[in-house]
């Protein structure tokens, strides 16, 4: 598997999410920004990473005695991932959302399709879907985050993104884009292959590109 062809898919991806929703470009391309989008992007955020823990112990656990390799690194991750939740909170606090706020909002149903599709897909292909998600969320941070969190700053002020910054530059120092890549290639000639990961990944993506609508409609769309 070439790593620059599921880079390319990756972006290509996007690039349809970037064409079809309302303000998913300019968010992405640090042109535009609104208060209540951000916000909700960071909520979404959290509630995602916290059922994110949990499929990916679940792909942990579809690993079994199979490769002790892989469950040492996808365990790593989980280690490492662990309570990440707690960076964005912090944010959240200042622009107004206690935890026990976040705690009673609801995903969006994106989110739920999503972790919903993550359990069907580790049923049917082993540790390959989570692998593949997770360095999609890696490449997607790498590329964008600093970006739409630069600008943040700028909007709203530096004291209201110091969680996202500290998320950013903890993943930068753990490599985890790297490390991720590393499970895809091993997962891919153990429980798959190519094609089974980049189907995977176009399915993933394109309910990102849900997500996004969602997010959209949910904020500034009520405003219109």
């Amino acid at each position: 598997m070439l790593r620059d062809e599921m880079e390319q898919l990756a972006a290509a991806r996007m690039e349809r999410i970037f064409e079809k929703v309302p303000r998913a470009r300019e968010f992405h391309d640090t042109t535009w920004t609104d208060r209540d989008y951000y916000r909700r992007h960071l909520v979404e955020t959290v509630l995602r990473i916290r059922l994110n823990n949990e499929v990916d112990a679940y792909g942990l656990y579809k690993v079994g005695w199979q490769d002790h390799r892989l469950a040492s690194t996808l365990a790593r991750y989980l280690a490492e991932e662990n309570n990440h939740e707690g960076m964005f909170l912090k944010d959240l606090d200042k622009f107004g959302l206690s935890k026990a706020d976040i705690d009673a909002i609801r995903p969006l149903p994106s989110t739920e399709y999503l972790m919903g599709y993550m359990y069907f897909s580790i049923n049917n292909d082993g540790p390959l879907p989570t692998t593949v998600w997770n360095w999609f969320v890696e490449w997607y941070s790498d590329r964008y985050n600093p970006g739409i969190t630069k600008y943040a700053a700028e909007v709203f002020g530096e004291d209201m993104v110091r969680g996202s910054h500290a998320h950013i530059a903890y993943d930068e120092a753990h490599d985890h884009d790297e490390l991720m890549w590393s499970t895809v290639e091993r997962a891919v000639s153990g429980w798959g292959s190519f094609d089974t990961a980049a189907r995977h990944l176009v399915n993933f993506v394109d309910l990102i590109g849900l997500y996004f609508t969602e997010l959209h409609d949910e904020t500034v769309g009520k405003k219109s």
